[in-house]
């Protein structure tokens, strides 16, 4: 038989406490209720609830404290946050100290609902597991070194709360694969997760592709679009090089967080949508705040849980299996064995920095696949940059660097190192403007995108 759910709600005025009972008791919870924290706290310890309630001011202290000894001493109970309407610096601060969610005053049944449904749902364990990324993803979360134990770890956490995550990592890192994980481990699996470039929307159309849009409302509008909010509704939506956006267009999206609604261009009213929001650059996303090119309160509100997703040479000890599982994988779409790595080869690839981190590994270890002869990978078969590489003797900047200088026979080698060492200049020189960078370089937007992946620096 299948045990009735339960909730408690902490709330010194009436009205709030009758209208929440009276929800979840349509939706099959037995409810208790508690007007201050004394009572609250008398209730946690003698039962056990799936889901909790609390206002931000009780008569004998503050909801933040309830917050933090719930997800101390009962971490498998989710919180929400009863806030005053529009006044999300408190909402920020409880999801910072452990809450689930939060919901304003006055209370939204269909938003209610909407939250309630994920709560429990963290503590649903006949949920199905998450269908396995794939291969070439799942790959980029691998390894037993600290940091990555530590990566993990800390998905799995944030995984339970709905606040929003601001993943940091340079590129190639694998950041919407951590995405992608902590929307599969958390209550939104079921819904849709909608990764979205903020770089590679025109400006001009934004507002269209994120809110959606009426019929008419444009020229080309034939006919009504949702956009990336409505089609991630259930789910979450992740805003990956989120640095990209424009100041206008933060403005709106800040808009649609707070008020968990958005407005299509063109339409009259406004339409509710239930996202959770994961974002990610590798973009100093701070300094930007500093310079005003990105809304501090905008940055206030995406931030709430940074995490930063460790370069490739921070986890060398991560090299050997890393290596071995894309050889792997790779072979396995050939139909062949997967070749051996020679100790010399695993040696090189410790001492080579890896700018573009776990992607540039899968790209050199696909082109050494390609060249390799028989079944073992050399030194010679991996054609790593030769500028900076990392030695154990001494550190990277007080070793001469060494020119660049075709070797016997590896002039498309040599020819990368140029592209990269050129590319990862102009970079630098427009503070990784990437319209500018190409401008500079006297290519194209589209060849600067296709170099860049090519050498596995995107």
């Amino acid at each position: 038989m299948t045990q009735t759910r339960s909730a408690l709600i902490v709330d010194d005025e009436r009205d709030i406490r009758e209208l929440l009972v009276l929800t979840l008791g349509r939706m099959g919870l037995r409810v208790d209720t508690a007007a201050n924290l004394a009572e609250a706290r008398e209730l946690l310890a003698s039962r056990r609830y799936d889901l909790c309630f609390t206002d931000m001011r009780l008569p004998d202290g503050s909801g933040i404290e309830l917050v933090g000894e719930i997800a101390r001493k009962y971490p498998q109970t989710p919180v929400a946050m009863i806030t005053a309407f529009g006044n999300m610096d408190l909402a920020v601060e409880a999801l910072k100290a452990g809450a689930f969610d939060f919901v304003s005053k006055p209370v939204d049944i269909n938003v209610l609902r909407g939250l309630v449904r994920h709560a429990l749902e963290l503590n649903n364990a006949e949920r199905p597991a998450p269908p396995p990324p794939p291969a070439e993803q799942a790959s980029r979360l691998l390894g037993d070194s600290p940091a990555m134990q530590a990566l993990r770890a800390t998905i799995a956490k944030v995984a339970r709360s709905q606040a929003p995550v601001y993943i940091l990592g340079e590129s190639g890192v694998g950041k919407e694969l951590v995405a992608r994980t902590i929307h599969e481990q958390g209550a939104r699996a079921a819904g849709p997760f909608v990764p979205v470039n903020c770089g590679a929307i025109p400006a001009e159309l934004m507002e269209s592709e994120f809110f959606g849009h009426k019929k008419g409302s444009f020229t080309g509008a034939h006919a009504d679009k949702p956009g990336l909010f409505q089609a991630a509704s259930g789910g979450t939506l992740f805003l990956d090089e989120v640095a990209e956006l424009p100041l206008a267009m933060q403005v709106k999206l800040l808009r649609a967080i707070q008020e968990k609604s958005v407005r299509p261009v063109g339409a009259a009213s406004e339409v509710p949508v239930d996202v959770r929001i994961l974002s990610a650059t590798h973009k100093d996303l701070a300094g930007l705040v500093a310079e005003g090119r990105f809304r501090h309160d905008l940055y206030y509100r995406i931030n709430v849980i940074e995490l930063r997703v460790p370069p490739l040479r921070e986890r060398t000890a991560d090299l050997p299996q890393l290596a071995n599982a894309i050889l792997a994988r790779l072979s396995a779409g050939q139909g062949r064995e997967a070749p051996e790595l020679a100790e010399a080869a695993l040696a090189a690839l410790a001492r080579y920095p890896f700018p573009g981190n776990v992607r540039e590994l899968e790209n050199v270890l696909e082109r050494a696949l390609a060249l390799a002869e028989g079944d073992r990978i050399e030194v010679a078969d991996l054609h790593l940059p030769q500028a900076p590489m990392r030695t154990a003797t001494a550190p990277a900047a007080a070793a001469p660097e060494p020119a660049l200088e075709p070797a016997g026979g590896a002039l498309p080698s040599y020819i990368e190192q140029l592209e990269r060492a050129a590319i990862q200049k102009a970079l630098e020189d427009n503070r990784w403007n990437k319209t500018r960078a190409a401008a500079q370089l006297g290519i194209t937007f589209r060849a600067l995108r296709y170099k860049l992946k090519k050498l596995g620096m995107d």
